[in-house]
């Protein structure tokens, strides 16, 4: 159950990141921000209700909150036009709940690839704290870009290789996953620079002759 929700907090994540890049307008992404949300909160209470005290299912369920009451927030304060102070830090508090959730990953749960995937969350959030938390505009568009890049194949990927059937967690592949997103970071940077802002600027403007 909790697959579905991941894959639809690839498309969110996905908004979001071009919402930063000023391609997607506030508001607009507002409404699937609360869809997603909404989503996100429904799902694990369902979870934890068919958990019946189940450690690992309680487990599962709890860390789906934290991109619920994300996107509630964010969906609202757009919608309303509030300050985004309050995302920020609560993005703080997500950051270090995805380490824990990491953590767990790699040792409880023996999940090593959800391990690397929950650490590339805490990036993700914890940039979310330095640009609405700390006003850090000069990292917006490289949060921007992380956001479009790792967006997939950290959730909708991997939503749809478990709903199909087909998700393998080793060391190995884990691996593979840590140098895959690591690699897709070093592109964001690469993509945010303002040497390749200008490019790209000057590039769709129109030619005259």
């Amino acid at each position: 159950m909790g697959n579905v929700g991941l894959l639809y907090v690839g498309a969110v994540l996905f908004v979001n990141g071009l919402m930063l890049l000023n391609v997607v307008p506030a508001r607009s992404a507002a409404v699937l921000n609360l869809f997603v949300g909404a989503l996100q909160c429904v799902l694990p209470t369902i979870m934890l209700v068919m958990a019946d005290g189940d450690a690992a299912a309680t487990l599962a369920a709890s860390g789906l909150y934290l991109f619920g009451f994300t996107y509630l927030y964010v969906g609202i304060v757009n919608l309303a036009g509030l300050e985004p102070e309050g995302i920020g830090w609560f993005s703080l508090f997500v950051a270090g709940g995805a380490i824990v959730y990491a953590v767990l990953s790699f040792t409880v749960v023996d999940d090593p690839v959800f391990g690397v995937i929950w650490l590339s969350w805490a990036v993700l959030w914890l940039l979310f704290f330095l640009v609405l938390g700390l006003g850090r505009e000069q990292l917006t568009r490289f949060t921007g870009w992380a956001v479009v890049l790792l967006s997939q194949p950290t959730c909708t990927l991997p939503a749809f290789l478990m709903l199909s059937g087909n998700y393998r967690t080793t060391p190995g592949v884990a691996a593979i996953w840590a140098i895959g997103l690591a690699s897709l970071l070093v592109a964001a940077r690469l993509l945010s620079s303002p040497r390749s802002h200008r490019s790209r600027t000057t590039a769709s403007q129109p030619v005259y002759s």
